[in-house]
């Protein structure tokens, strides 16, 4: 009440500073403002490539404040663009260089509760829980708030209402969060996306969460969360019914390593009923990206799925959320998904899993944390310490045979990032290329990555004088289709830049994945080598190009690796009548992995059970193969 009383005081000094306006000065000044041109936004018809986060917890959602995290919307859209926030520990956080855009995402259940329920007046002054809410304030004081909370929330009655479903709280804070958006908002400089998170999960912690994002500003009253059902397929219908009113959304299914195999299923939610043609049409008009990266692992592959691909075993996080049971690598990760998808297709001549990707933080810091040697994790204070999350020895061990904390944390990682081509940045581009998923994925890294495919492709690019628009004009870009006419066989065009703030890049790959006889068959290409290496063509792999990691103090090899690569590739083994989808992946040369970092600045060793260095990546949104004649569906 001081602060506020204060703060009153000062604002009333300042404005009896200020001269008084007289009315035609006012007058004279809104006519002026009326006739000011609106500035002109930069439109480029190739395309700019955009990095943003579209999953970001603030002091709004039930977890993050808990966690100790009071950093609002405002925070998180002023970290975005470049500025210093304060962590909860009270360290500073700030990128190198901002983002392009930001989508605040608190979970839409007990939105705003957590902060109602701290304040010792109103309401919820007396609740139960608010103690041990307003008490979250330490490492154990939010461990005890969460394992109430929690508590709360696994013995209500799923068929009763739920006390702290305050609807008039959740739509307020969503207000908020409209509010703050629209504030930070600014059109081909920075896009703010309205937006929220949706919280489902399996009875078994298995995790079906997706992040809604608004096209503009034009949005429901209150968003649709796990109280009101957890059948992801009812948020479906709701986005519908929204989009009957003009009201255009998409989901982001994430974190899916995490789901058991939900995620990805063969069957509608719970139950026998297989995925039909209609099942795929509202799944794909809804949810046409999916993240294959953030700070809890990442989706892309698994090596008990691809163990043909050396790059497979990539920040993995093999548990289910908020749990210490294991996650089934089946149904969990997206390449895996791509090749179910075309099993179903083959069934019932449709596709529910023919999405293009992005990445994101899942920062409930208000801030992501993207980079291996400035990072804060996500869970406000409760994994700020490195001891807690696992990288270096608890404090009490025994130094020749030292001891560390276990726990998901120690699975996490500095990542991700959303790419989007677009024509300008703002909500309608951007949006607009999500929708027809010309977008890709790094772990953290500014990496620009280029995909396009095309029959004849290749041909149409030789002497172009603009490759760009060529490619646009005689092939179909990332999240494309190419239908298939002939039997000539389709040609990729690649193209990678490195982040200026780090590590060059070693190698441009394309995935490709088909069904053979009934069989998930996949393919890892090296098409582009650095420091003038060439493909050998019987194992289809770079040679090494001799970049290494001194991990005494983390300094990389600084004559290795390319700061673009690209190529022209065309299949060798293709099949006219066979479905296919193909991506491109490009690879950083090695550096340390945060862990690594938090071992030398504490003057230990690196946890053994821990990857000492990474190579960071990006991964485009695949383009398809669909046969001029397609099957015949099976029957079922």
């Amino acid at each position: 009440m001081r602060f506020v009383l204060l703060f009153a005081a000062l604002l009333t000094f300042a404005c009896s500073q200020e001269p008084a306006v007289q009315p035609e000065a006012e007058a004279t000044a809104e006519v002026a403002a009326a006739a000011a041109p609106e500035p002109a936004i930069e439109v480029n018809p190739n395309k700019n490539a955009y990095f943003g986060d579209t999953h970001v917890h603030t002091i709004l959602s039930f977890d993050a404040y808990l966690m100790g995290t009071r950093g609002s919307p405002d925070d998180a859209y002023e970290f975005a663009k470049g500025g210093a926030i304060e962590h909860a520990s009270g360290i500073k956080m700030q990128m190198k260089k901002p983002l392009d855009f930001l989508m605040v995402a608190d979970h839409a259940f007990y939105l705003g509760m957590m902060r109602e329920l701290a304040k010792d007046q109103g309401p919820y002054a007396d609740h139960p829980l608010g103690d041990v809410v307003e008490g979250a304030t330490s490492a154990e004081g939010s461990t005890a708030a969460f394992q109430a909370v929690l508590g709360h929330l696994g013995r209500r009655d799923p068929n009763a209402p739920d006390e702290l479903d305050d609807r008039d709280i959740r739509r307020s804070a969503w207000q908020e969060i409209i509010e703050s958006a629209e504030r930070h908002n600014d059109p081909g400089n920075f896009t703010a996306f309205i937006g929220y998170e949706y919280t489902s999960s399996g009875p078994g912690q298995q995790n079906l969460h997706r992040n809604v994002v608004f096209r503009d500003s034009n949005v429901p009253a209150i968003p649709f969360s796990r109280l009101d059902s957890l059948n992801p397929e009812d948020l479906w219908a709701w986005m519908d019914t929204n989009r009957e009113q003009g009201i255009e959304s998409l989901a982001i299914p994430h974190n899916p390593n995490g789901s058991d195999g939900w995620m990805f299923e063969r069957n509608y939610f719970q139950s026998d009923k297989p995925i039909d043609a209609a099942y795929a049409d509202i799944r794909m008009r809804n949810e046409p990206l999916v993240e294959n990266s953030q700070v809890k692992g990442t989706s892309d592959t698994h090596p008990l799925l691809s163990p043909n691909d050396e790059w497979a075993d990539f920040e993995l996080m093999e548990l289910r959320i908020a749990s210490t049971l294991s996650s089934r690598p089946e149904g969990s990760y997206v390449r895996n998904a791509y090749l179910n998808g075309m099993l179903i297709e083959q069934e019932t001549g449709s596709n529910p899993y023919k999405f293009g990707v992005i990445a994101a933080s899942d920062s409930h810091n208000a801030a992501g944390s993207f980079e291996e040697d400035n990072y804060w994790s996500k869970t406000g204070l409760m994994d700020i310490n490195p001891v807690n999350r696992g990288s270096v020895p608890l404090p009490d061990s025994d130094p020749a045979n030292p001891e560390y904390a276990s726990g998901a944390s120690s699975f996490w990682g500095a990542s991700g990032l959303a790419g989007v081509w677009a024509e300008s940045n703002t909500r309608d581009a951007l949006f607009d290329s999500m929708r027809r998923k010309e977008t890709f994925a790094t772990s953290g890294p500014h990496i620009r990555v280029r995909f396009f495919g095309g029959q004849g492709l290749g041909d149409s690019l030789e002497g172009a004088d603009d490759v760009i628009a060529a490619a646009y004009a005689n092939g179909v870009p990332m999240g494309g289709d190419i239908m298939g006419s002939g039997d000539d066989a389709p040609s990729f065009y690649v193209w990678a830049s490195k982040d200026p703030d780090t590590e060059k890049l070693q190698r441009l790959q394309i995935i490709k994945g088909w069904i053979e006889d009934g069989e998930r068959m996949e393919a890892v290409i090296d098409v582009a080598c650095s420091d003038g290496g060439e493909v050998d063509p019987e194992t289809n792999r770079c040679p090494d190009n001799g970049a290494s990691v001194d991990i005494a103090t983390c300094a990389t090899t600084p004559d290795k690796g390319a700061n673009e690569l690209s190529a022209t590739w065309t299949d060798p083994n293709f099949d006219p009548a066979q479905n296919a989808f193909y991506y491109a992946r490009v690879l950083e040369n090695p550096k340390c992995r945060w862990s690594t970092w938090d071992a030398i600045r504490a003057g230990t060793t690196p946890n053994p059970n821990m990857h000492t260095t990474i190579q960071d990546r990006a991964w485009s949104s695949p383009i398809w193969f669909n046969p001029a004649a397609p099957r015949e569906v099976a029957a079922r």
